[in-house]
């Protein structure tokens, strides 16, 4: 069954210092905090605070971490006023880009994301521009090790999942609807299986090619989106070299 991920972009992301890992902690609370505000408190009555202690758990943040950051939301929601916006625009070789963000200021926002697209070799773009080149996607990433491919695949499609794939060498890829991810995700973590991400994402429909020199510039963009405190996922459609920054 086909796949809809890239595992070397994927690989990209793992290894983090702990300075960055520190601010994705930081960005994972503000997810908590507007899944707190949103829908309660209580994880068994609201599904998108436990899709994000999944994604949490996911990139290694401690349960007491979770934690605080649930009683911290429940204490502050009054002064809580994050707004969900997002950009669209293309990097080098016109790869499409999506940029999510939660902030208290749509001007620095705004500000900050447009010029990390020029400062990399990229253009921000009206709303709608790229994201039809984009879908919707509950995406579950699993690292192989000697774990049984038939088991986890089955688990996986029993429970309404759309797509399986075993193509990448080291990690099995579930792809969802993302009304189904929930149940999806909770289905696989009954039985003890554990993810390397878990989320819903905007999957590129195709992937575009990019050579050493683009890879660069584009990788500036990234960093410089990923260390500003408003910006919460990029998405994009590029394809790294193989072996890029290993």
């Amino acid at each position: 069954m086909s796949g809809h991920s890239k595992w070397h972009n994927i690989q990209a992301k793992k290894g983090k210092t702990d300075a960055k890992r520190g601010k994705i902690f930081t960005k994972l609370g503000k997810e908590i905090v507007m899944a707190v505000k949103n829908g309660g408190a209580k994880q068994d009555t609201n599904a998108k605070l436990r899709d994000v202690i999944a994604k949490a758990k996911a990139e290694n943040m401690p349960n007491d971490t979770i934690s605080k950051a649930i009683k911290k939301a429940s204490g502050e929601l009054s002064a809580v006023n994050y707004e969900n916006i997002v950009y669209e625009g293309y990097g080098p070789s016109g790869v499409a880009v999506i940029v999510e963000t939660l902030t208290d200021n749509k001007n620095r926002s705004a500000g900050n994301v447009r010029s990390a697209f020029t400062k990399g070799g990229g253009n921000m773009g009206t709303s709608g521009c790229v994201s039809f080149m984009f879908q919707e996607k509950g995406e579950i990433i699993i690292e192989k090790g000697d774990k049984d491919e038939d088991e986890i695949m089955m688990i996986a499609l029993d429970s309404g999942a759309e797509d399986f794939s075993a193509d990448e060498e080291e990690v099995f890829v579930v792809t969802t609807a993302p009304d189904d991810f929930g149940q999806v995700r909770e289905a696989l973590e009954a039985e003890g299986i554990e993810f390397i991400e878990a989320a819903v994402k905007m999957i590129p429909d195709t992937y575009t090619e990019i050579d050493e020199a683009d890879a660069k510039k584009f990788q500036k963009m990234l960093d410089l989106l990923e260390d500003d405190d408003d910006v919460q996922n990029v998405y994009h459609s590029a394809e790294f070299p193989e072996g890029w920054d290993e």
